[in-house]
């Protein structure tokens, strides 16, 4: 009788070992196919992440469009002393592409005789600050920016000064 239960424990005992065995390895492969679906979403999400900065960075490849202008020499308005002031600017514009700066060339008089009226138009002290001199880069860009003969655009990326005298 010994022998039969001895036999009996073992099938039992080796029927457990199956299921626990088989329970353990339905375990792994749980995780191994969650483990696989979030490195997935991982992946996709670098990729979406990596998108916007690889095109960013081809943006940047793109050889920049500039274009000098000459010199400005401006009677500024009298400051609240009355002494009058004079601005010496030289200013290179960044410019959106090739099509931009054509026509700013083919209208360059009349952007000029703009940026002179704008100049013109400022105070000494309006321009000693850092501040100052970023809101006038702003006011710059909006006036190149507008509308030209034909109402062509000239779009303007950034203003970048190349002398900036006050005297």
């Amino acid at each position: 009788m010994s022998k039969k239960k001895l036999s009996a424990n073992s099938g039992k005992r080796s029927l457990l070992l199956t299921l626990l065995t088989l329970l353990i390895a339905v375990g792994i492969c749980a995780v191994a196919t969650y483990s696989y679906i979030e490195i997935k979403k991982l992946n996709s999400q670098i990729a979406n992440m990596k998108g916007p900065n690889e095109s960013a960075a081809h943006e940047e490849n793109i050889v920049p469009v500039y274009e000098d202008l000459e010199a400005f020499t401006v009677s500024l308005k009298p400051d609240s002393h009355g002494d009058d002031r004079v601005l010496y600017i030289g200013l290179t514009l960044r410019l959106h592409d090739d099509k931009s700066k054509a026509i700013l060339v083919e209208n360059l008089p009349d952007v000029r005789s703009r940026l002179l009226v704008l100049f013109s138009q400022q105070s000494a002290e309006d321009l000693i600050s850092d501040d100052a001199k970023k809101k006038l880069s702003e006011k710059i860009m909006a006036v190149v920016s507008e509308p030209l003969s034909g109402k062509k655009r000239v779009m303007v990326k950034s203003v970048l000064f190349n002398a900036f005298i006050l005297r």
